[in-house]
């Protein structure tokens, strides 16, 4: 499998708004194949800071979810809530494998 850890800082007047967003978002993405789970996690300390935890069947399926309108839509409503650039960090899976996936 093919993970990708997204950092996003959001404005702190925009909290709330991304949450929703990517909630919103998250909800249709999962339904398109090859999509194993979309997390949205808040640091605790910082709230402004977020991850958003991709796991992906294979490296195609990021590719074709970019070509959604509902992606190309987030994309476009985060983009000015976000006090920096997004950073995305990829990763293999190890352990566990798609078939001992909890």
């Amino acid at each position: 499998m093919f993970v990708i850890h997204v950092q996003v800082q959001v404005k702190p007047p925009f909290i709330d708004a991304f949450k929703k967003a990517c909630i919103e978002t998250a909800k249709e993405s999962i339904k398109l194949e090859g999509i194993v789970r979309l997390d949205i996690v808040q640091q605790q300390d910082d709230p402004s800071r977020f991850i958003l935890l991709e796991v992906y069947r294979n490296r195609d399926v990021p590719l074709r979810l970019k070509e959604t309108s509902h992606y190309r839509d987030w994309r476009d409503k985060v983009l000015p809530m976000m006090a920096q650039p997004r950073k995305s960090t990829f990763f293999t899976n190890i352990y566990p494998d798609e078939k001992n996936w909890v």
